[in-house]
């Protein structure tokens, strides 16, 4: 298979063995994302304009901490405050309470939007990590189905893989029209919904007999593959890796 920026990556997820190779990719992506911004782009004006703009999801807030660079971050933060102070003074100046429309009034637990809300609730559902990942995932993902259409080599990994999450099997059947044509699209479609099955089936399985291996009676029969069942069961169905430490800093 001959290799570039992106099929490198998407190689390595699809050989890693991973419940989910877009899991392991988001994963990777999301690490660089937290080192690149805690690393020495954070002096860089044109990043910092960035954050300073954008802020963080509240994960990405945590993971920032949880990395490190505690001085980074506070270098981060202090621009972004004054960012946000500046943008709030101009907004709420001529603020009032949203007026509620005929039909929220009649119910009373939906909430008013006003232009005020709009804009704020824009500023807390922004993150610069989000927005840097979901760029470069979408290109993996349309690398995915190019190579799937192309090379024999990286098609055997798909059909040898433990398919996907449920989260990134929803987003590629989303993408799948608009990069898929004939047989192409069929055998991926069809393809696709088999290995969700049969590895959804296998997982069941495998968490059934973690249950059972609990039982005194088993205690002495193997654990076969379902000592790590439910870590493994929640990415099927989540997409995250509950049993990751924390990223940190290398020291």
């Amino acid at each position: 298979m001959k290799d570039n920026l992106y099929t490198i990556p998407l190689t390595d997820a699809f050989t890693a063995h991973d419940e989910c190779p877009f899991c392991f990719i988001h994963r990777t992506l999301e690490q660089d994302a937290i080192s690149f911004t805690l690393g020495a782009s954070y002096m860089e004006d044109d990043i910092r304009a960035e954050t300073d703009h954008l802020g963080f999801c509240k994960d990405h807030y945590k993971k920032l901490y949880d990395y490190g660079n505690r001085l980074g971050l506070a270098f981060i933060l202090h621009t972004h405050y004054q960012k946000l102070e500046k943008d709030l003074d101009k907004l709420l100046s001529s603020t009032e309470l949203p007026s509620p429309g005929f039909f929220e009034r009649m119910k009373r637990s939906t909430p008013a939007s006003s232009p005020t809300t709009d804009s704020l609730h824009k500023q807390l559902d922004s993150c610069y990590i989000c927005e840097r990942i979901d760029r470069n995932f979408t290109r993996y993902m349309e690398t995915f189905f190019h190579l799937l259409q192309t090379n024999d080599e990286f098609k055997a990994l798909f059909l040898n893989s433990k398919g996907m999450c449920l989260e990134h099997f929803t987003m590629l059947l989303e993408m799948a029209p608009s990069q898929l044509k004939g047989e192409n699209k069929t055998f991926f479609l069809e393809t696709s919904k088999k290995m969700m099955k049969e590895n959804l089936k296998r997982i069941e399985d495998e968490i059934g007999w973690f249950i059972d291996k609990n039982d005194y009676r088993n205690a002495s029969a193997p654990w076969k593959n379902s000592q790590d069942a439910l870590p493994r069961g929640i990415q099927k169905l989540a997409g995250i890796y509950v049993q990751d430490e924390p990223f940190k800093k290398a020291h």
